[in-house]
């Protein structure tokens, strides 16, 4: 009897119907591309479901879109840019940082190898392409004061997002906001390489290029967590097999197997944060004072209001 018991018994777990995956929706901060290797191999190669996640990675209409969904609860988790989370909860958007996607700056200004500028000095008197003002040209303002030179001795045109072109077609003589993973690789491979100043060398606080947002009063969702777990398992497997994970990326979508992509890819790989949780309170502190300086934030809040390491508390 006491056999047929257990018998009957792992019966009815057999029979019994799977836990449907919790679904959450991701919104991107752009179209795919090798930043988002995490999220692609997370969902590929099942650290997602393995989490009991059924992740929707949403590629944004606009580019500004992502953390105002979340914001407004059409979303779960968006990609975003710490600078403008800064900026955002300033503006009283309920945003929180639960996660760091790529851990180092990639914004960068740029100039043609072959030009005149060799330092940022030379850019007295010249033009400087943007294509998002307030924080680009911040930033910028920044790495000019290093110099001795201020805004006002350049003159800043607004090429919206093509800043290779413009800089290439001799439009500007140089360009902020280019990501120094793709807009390089991307002249290069036309034959006109730049040459990049990094604004984490030139007097801009180090940041977390791109970071993982959610609603502040939706912190104690357990999907989040679990996300965040499988981002960590697949950031690991991600480095430790960076040929079979470029395969496996490359392999979702035809237009992502190309030299510039690839190129990206290599240069991204050391970027990703290794641990996707962990939060740098002094370097959010750092930034936000950077931002206050500039006149771009007034009176920063406390950094637990607005980014935390959801594992800590």
């Amino acid at each position: 009897m006491r056999r047929s018991a257990v018998v009957l018994a792992v019966l009815l777990l057999l029979a019994a119907p799977a836990r449907a995956a919790e679904k959450l929706t991701v919104m991107l901060d752009w179209f795919v591309n090798p930043d988002h290797g995490p999220l692609i191999v997370a969902r590929e190669k099942g650290f997602f479901a393995a989490e009991g996640l059924e992740v929707d990675l949403v590629a944004p209409a606009d580019p500004n879109d992502p953390p105002k969904l979340v914001a407004a609860g059409r979303a779960d988790i968006a990609v975003s840019y710490q600078p403008q989370l800064h900026l955002q909860v300033a503006e009283g958007l309920p945003l929180v940082r639960i996660g760091t996607l790529v851990a180092t700056p990639l914004n960068s200004l740029v100039v043609l190898a072959s030009g005149p500028i060799t330092s940022i000095e030379d850019l007295d008197g010249r033009k400087v392409g943007f294509s998002v003002g307030g924080f680009e040209d911040a930033l910028l303002g920044a790495m000019l004061e290093r110099y001795g030179l201020s805004l006002d001795r350049i003159t800043l045109v607004n090429v919206n997002f093509s800043l290779s072109p413009s800089l290439i077609s001799g439009q500007v003589d140089a360009v902020i906001g280019a990501f120094r993973n793709f807009e390089l690789n991307q002249m290069d491979l036309v034959g006109a390489p730049g040459r990049a100043f990094y604004p984490e060398e030139e007097g801009v606080p180090a940041y977390d290029e791109l970071i993982y947002v959610a609603r502040a009063d939706r912190l104690d969702d357990p999907r989040l967590r679990a996300f965040l777990t499988a981002v960590e398992k697949a950031t690991l497997w991600l480095v430790n097999h960076p040929e079979e994970a470029w395969n496996i990326f490359k392999g979702t979508a035809a237009e992502l197997d190309d030299e510039l992509n690839a190129r990206a890819w290599r240069d991204t790989l050391p970027r990703f944060a290794l641990r996707p949780a962990a939060l740098d309170v002094g370097r959010y502190r750092r930034f936000a004072t950077f931002l206050e300086e500039r006149g771009l934030i007034d009176n920063p809040p406390p950094v637990e209001t607005y980014a935390v390491d959801l594992f800590a508390r």
